[in-house]
């Protein structure tokens, strides 16, 4: 029973740090775009919001970071030799470091 005052933590954090970055995003677009565009008129907060919404989802997603950083740490040198040589298959040939490795490459297809 102890998830919900965490829940309601969490949520009120949230919200809170939306509104606060909508209000830089407001504030940083009416200073920086009227210079920059005439004819430009101040944002709303609400069309700061949509911004700021907008460039998270085309730009940075809302996930936190790299995930498959940790795969990399946890996985064997066998595991990571195998990722490493399907990468190269995957990509072609590209990134080859040198003509032995190209030989061995080419060996294999």
């Amino acid at each position: 029973m102890n998830c919900k005052p965490r829940f309601w933590k969490i949520l009120i954090l949230v919200i809170g740090g939306i509104a606060v970055l909508s209000g830089v995003v407001m504030a940083l677009c009416n200073w920086l775009l009227p210079s920059l565009l005439p004819g430009m008129h101040p944002l709303g907060y609400l069309q700061a919001l949509g911004l700021f919404v907008l460039c998270r989802i085309l730009f940075g997603g809302f996930r936190g970071g790299c995930r498959q950083h940790g795969r990399w740490h946890n996985m064997s040198e066998e595991e990571r030799r195998k990722f490493k040589e399907g990468m190269r298959s995957f990509r072609g040939g590209w990134g080859r470091r040198n003509k032995a490795d190209a030989g061995e490459s080419e060996g294999q297809a």
